[in-house]
C-alpha cells in the first residue's frame, strides 16, 4: 500500500484466535462494559440530583466520571462486538475516530485530576479561601480549560497521525486503534514530526504531575500539623481517593508505555492494554465511593427513587 488513501480499513488484534475463547471474551468485557456504565451513572445522577452534593469537589467528580464513561466506550464496544462476530476490522474514519476520542479522554481526564488536586489543597491549606478561589464560575472555567485541552491534543494528533503516508500494511497490533500503532505502518520520516508533539504532549502531563506531586506534599505537611486524630483522618479520607485514582491511572499508562521492548509481545501488550484502558474507568467508581459516605448516601437515594418510581 502506498499511501494512506488507500486503506479503507485497519486490521485489529483480536483477543483470541479459537471461538469458545471469543465469546467468553464478548460475554466478559460486555459485563465490564455495563458495569462501568452502571457506576459511573450511578455517581453522575447521583450528583446531578443532590442539591447537597453541588460543590466543587463533587462537581469535578462528576466531570471525571463522564470521562470514564466516554473513555471505556471508546474501545470497548467495537472490540466486544469484534469478538461476537469473529472479525478483525475497523473503518478507516472507525480508526480515526478511537484516535481522536483516545486522546481526547485520557489528556482530559489527567488534567481534571490536576485540577482535582488542586482542589484538595485549597481545601486543606487553604480552607478560608475556599469559597473565592473555587467559586462556581471559576470551576466552570477550569473544567472547561480541561475538556479543551483534550479536544485540542486529540485534533492534533488525529490529523497529525493521519496525514501521514502509510505503506507497512494495514494491520495495527493492538485490540483498538492508539497513534504509537498507526506510527508503525508509516514508512515516512514525516512521522518525527508526530513523535515530537507526542513528546511535547508528554512533557505537559509530566508538569501536571509534577504540579499533583506538589500538591499533595503541602497537602500531607498541613494535614501532619492537625492536632486531633480525628480531624486528620478525614482530611486524609477525603483526599485518598482521588489519591488512589491518581495512582491507578498513572501506574497503568506506565506499564502500557513505559515497559522494556525486550519483554513486548503481542500477548502482553493486549493484556497490559486492558490493564490501562479497561479497569481505571471501571474501578474508578468503586474507589471515589467506598470511603465516601455522602456519595453512597445519594446513589442509594438514586437507586431508591429509580425503584419506587418505577413500582
Amino acid at each position: 500500500m502506498s499511501n494512506g488513501s488507500s486503506i479503507t480499513q485497519f486490521l485489529l488484534l483480536a483477543f483470541a484466535d479459537t471461538r469458545q475463547l471469543q465469546l467468553l471474551h464478548f460475554r466478559l468485557f460486555l459485563g465490564i462494559h455495563l458495569a462501568a456504565l452502571l457506576g459511573n451513572g450511578l455517581i453522575i445522577t447521583a450528583i446531578a440530583c443532590d442539591h447537597h452534593l453541588h460543590t466543587p469537589t463533587y462537581f469535578f467528580l462528576l466531570n471525571l466520571s463522564l470521562l470514564d464513561l466516554g473513555s471505556i466506550s471508546t474501545a470497548l464496544p467495537k472490540a466486544v462486538t469484534n469478538s461476537l462476530w469473529d472479525t478483525r476490522a475497523i473503518s478507516y474514519a472507525g480508526c480515526s475516530a478511537q484516535v481522536f476520542l483516545f486522546v481526547f479522554f485520557i489528556v482530559a481526564e489527567f488534567s481534571l485530576l490536576t485540577i482535582t488536586a488542586y482542589d484538595r489543597y485549597v481545601a486543606i491549606c487553604q480552607p478560608l479561601h475556599y469559597g473565592t478561589l473555587l467559586g462556581s464560575r471559576a470551576c466552570a472555567h477550569m473544567a472547561a480549560a480541561a475538556w479543551g485541552s483534550g479536544f485540542l491534543h486529540a485534533l492534533l494528533h488525529t490529523a497529525n497521525t493521519f496525514s501521514l503516508p502509510l505503506c507497512h500494511g494495514n494491520a495495527a497490533g493492538q485490540f483498538f486503534c492508539e497513534v504509537p500503532q498507526i506510527l508503525k505502518l508509516s514508512c515516512s520520516d514525516t512521522y518525527l514530526r508526530e513523535v515530537g508533539l507526542l513528546e511535547f504532549s508528554l512533557s505537559l502531563i509530566f508538569g501536571c504531575f509534577v504540579f499533583i506531586v506538589v500538591s499533595y506534599v503541602e497537602i500531607f505537611r498541613a494535614v501532619l500539623r492537625i492536632p486531633s486524630e480525628q480531624g486528620r483522618h478525614k482530611a486524609f479520607s477525603t483526599c485518598l481517593p482521588h489519591l488512589a485514582v491518581v495512582s491507578l491511572f498513572i501506574s497503568t499508562a506506565m506499564v502500557a508505555y513505559l515497559k522494556p521492548p525486550s519483554i513486548s509481545s503481542p500477548s502482553l501488550d493486549l493484556a497490559v492494554a486492558v490493564l490501562d484502558s479497561v479497569v481505571p474507568p471501571a474501578v474508578n467508581p468503586l474507589i471515589y465511593s467506598v470511603r465516601n459516605q455522602e456519595l453512597k448516601d445519594a446513589v442509594k437515594k438514586t437507586l431508591h427513587s429509580v425503584v419506587f418510581h418505577q413500582q
